[in-house]
């Protein structure tokens, strides 16, 4: 299909509808680590333009039963997760042939097919997702604190043990000391 642009010239309509497109950023992930095995991530998911979804009790709790679901399924253990109202926060360590790229697909692909039933034709998640993988000095239990403590630097609760959507499939995440040394 042709079509004439503002100037007159003639252009094929695939190249003008390309032309218009906002470009794609390449991956922010390493080329050389395939991210596969016994790592710990740590991961932030950000809904669709920000919106408040996890707001509400229903869809938090849809969303924890995909990810249960989704964990045991690829062999990754859930450290700790928090939602926010328009992000959501992971931790979690795969065994030797757990793979984070497919668990983040699979739990994205279910979580959307799920919400889209049933709440609407809105997209869930935005694309991608941001990734840190866990180094060795790295302490688990400070890093699940930060991501309880969210909610705190938000000004949404006083306590993160007050928060109700966030928590730990591996262990009791109140018997945590509360915050992170050095902060307050």
């Amino acid at each position: 299909m042709k079509t004439i642009d503002q100037k007159g010239s003639k252009k094929n309509a695939v190249n003008m509808t390309k032309d218009n497109l906002i470009q794609r950023k390449s991956s922010p992930r390493p080329k050389d680590f395939d991210y596969i095995g016994n790592y710990a991530y740590s991961i932030t998911c950000c809904t669709n333009h920000g919106k408040p979804y996890f707001n509400h009790k229903a869809i938090v709790k849809d969303i924890l039963t995909i990810l249960s679901h989704t964990s045991e399924e690829l062999g990754f253990g859930i450290y700790a997760y928090c939602f926010m109202p328009d992000h959501f926060h992971l931790l979690f360590v795969g065994n030797e042939s757990s793979s984070l790229p497919k668990f983040m697909r699979l739990f994205k692909q279910k979580s959307s097919f799920l919400f889209k039933k049933r709440y609407g034709n809105d997209p869930l998640w935005q694309r991608s997702y941001y990734d840190h993988i866990i180094r060795k000095e790295e302490v688990l239990e400070d890093v699940a604190l930060y991501i309880f403590n969210n909610p705190v630097r938000k000004g949404l609760v006083n306590n993160y043990k007050d928060y109700p959507f966030s928590g730990s499939f591996m262990f009791n995440t109140k018997k945590l000391s509360g915050q992170i040394s050095g902060q307050t």
